[in-house]
């Protein structure tokens, strides 16, 4: 199978380093920067090309891997299915050309793939799967904070989407954990917010969120997101009557609260915490591999259905965009 890594940034580069995996996949590349494209020349022995029409010009290719700014996934996504390839799109955080793109790909018999890398974590597998299984009504309190300029320390944070209010930091982390939290305890039926911006960071949206949900299963949460935390955080408590499980966002953190014997017990995971240097703790690299198997998974089996797709994330988006309003 031949693949297009469309965005030779650092997430390109993870996606090509893990496709690398797959002994039975060719990687291209295709970036505007020529620097990256020699970068990643060098690193991966990746060949690149100026564009989509070039790429499928001169080489079959099968699919693509979009992992560039968020802006510009719509109308590059569009541009992928009309040259008939499965396409894989990093998170869009934005609703831009979805309804379209939807039909496009059902028209054209292809895969249309979305990340939503939480949903393939082996912790937050664990609490969905033991959310589900409760006897009892429950709670949550979850807090996801980092501070702005730690997020890629070696670029400044107006360089890149995160400081575009469509594409803000907050609206990521939004993005990234609403759709695990939504399989965990269902759809959200009620929002109340207060949001403000505390920090004399340069950007022009709010920074800090603590946001009051009630979703479907009569689940009710807190959930806190900024871009203040000076110190990366990522807590999660779910409590009710009969149930007590807490996680730190790192691999070796989810503990489950044992009621007759009134202690904490570890839930260990085997191969779950590789880690990339340069990014927060909480940031490791199987769940990247996981989907990225999935979207190949689902090129060979039309009838495999995935965590995530562009019909449930259309639901979140509008969400958030209730949240932001």
């Amino acid at each position: 199978m031949k693949i297009i890594v469309i965005g030779l940034g650092s997430m390109g580069k993870r996606r090509i380093r893990l496709l690398s995996e797959h002994k039975n996949v060719e990687i291209f590349g295709i970036d505007s920067q020529e620097i990256r494209c020699a970068e990643v020349m060098e690193t991966f022995g990746v060949k690149c090309f100026n564009s989509i029409s070039e790429a499928c010009a001169k080489e079959p290719i099968d699919a693509a891997v979009i992992s560039t700014s968020p802006l510009s996934h719509a109308a590059i996504i569009k541009e992928c299915l009309e040259h008939n390839l499965h396409v894989f799109t990093e998170i869009n955080l934005v609703q831009d050309g979805y309804d379209e793109n939807i039909m496009l790909a059902k028209e054209r018999g292809k895969v249309l793939f979305l990340s939503s890398t939480f949903l393939y974590r082996k912790e937050t597998q664990t609490i969905i799967e033991k959310v589900h299984e409760a006897k009892c009504p429950l709670n949550y309190i979850y807090h996801v904070g980092q501070y702005l300029p730690d997020w890629h320390p070696w670029e400044s944070y107006n360089n890149y989407f995160i400081g575009n209010p469509r594409t803000n930091g907050c609206r990521e982390i939004m993005a990234i954990d609403l759709p695990w939290i939504v399989t965990a305890f269902g759809a959200i039926t009620d929002v109340k917010v207060m949001k403000s911006k505390n920090t004399k960071l340069n950007i022009h949206y709010n920074d800090n969120y603590l946001i009051m949900l009630e979703h479907e299963s009569g689940a009710k949460g807190v959930f806190a997101v900024d871009v203040v935390a000076r110190k990366p955080y990522r807590h999660i408590e779910v409590y009710g009557e009969q149930f007590q499980l807490s996680w730190n966002g790192t691999a070796d953190s989810l503990n489950q609260y044992n009621i007759e014997a009134k202690l904490e017990e570890n839930i260990s995971f085997i191969d779950a915490s590789e880690h990339v240097e340069g990014y927060a703790a909480f940031i490791t690299e199987n769940p990247y591999r996981e989907e990225l198997y999935s979207y190949l998974k689902q090129i060979e089996d039309k009838n495999y259905q995935p965590a995530w797709n562009f019909e449930k994330d259309k639901a979140v988006l509008n969400i958030i965009d209730e949240i932001e309003a």
